[in-house]
């Protein structure tokens, strides 16, 4: 079984990059099981936690290590990405030299509810990914627009073009997971 993280870049209990994730989460082929990483519980990174991690930092360190791959599905926050995603990022990639995000394959999704679609929230994660050796899919590139329309009131995607996209775009990270098992 491949396992794939999912990781989250907002806290909102209703935000739509969760609502997002999980309509993608059940587009990956059966082999694949997805699992939510929760990031919110996690102190604000410091150096003075190398040598004595909080519970929290160990948990979700060993929960990445766990996963063969990674989907990031974020809003974005002031053309970048949410300090929270930022921060499990910064967590999971020290103390220096023991990232947990070395080498796994990854894949992004940002949206927004407005036009702009997250594309510099998605340029930034990407320019971090590239420092952590983290291959990501590059096309299709999944930019998101008015994200409140694209699902319905049980947080379900229904325009089936946009479903064609994710599936092609699941089925891309697929085949670039595949390649580094």
């Amino acid at each position: 079984m491949t396992k794939i993280g999912i990781v989250v870049g907002s806290l909102r209990k209703e935000s739509f990059s969760r609502k997002i994730a999980k309509n993608v989460a059940e587009l990956f082929p059966e082999g694949y099981e997805t699992k939510f990483i929760e990031i919110g519980n996690l102190a604000l990174y410091s150096e003075e936690y190398d040598a004595n991690p909080p519970a929290e930092y160990t948990t979700f360190r060993n929960t990445v290590k766990e996963m063969d791959a990674i989907l990031f599905v974020t809003p974005e926050y002031n053309r970048s990405v949410p300090g929270v995603l930022k921060n499990a990022i910064d967590v999971g990639s020290r103390p220096y030299g023991a990232s947990v995000w070395d080498g796994k394959p990854a894949a992004i999704i940002s949206q927004s509810i407005s036009n702009l679609s997250g594309f510099g929230a998605n340029h930034h994660l990407r320019q971090v990914l590239t420092f952590l050796n983290m291959p990501v899919v590059q096309q299709p590139e999944v930019y998101l627009a008015n994200s409140p329309e694209l699902l319905d009131s049980n947080g379900k995607i229904t325009n089936a073009d946009t479903l064609k996209f994710l599936q092609s775009f699941v089925d891309i990270f697929v085949e670039l997971i595949k390649k580094y098992q």
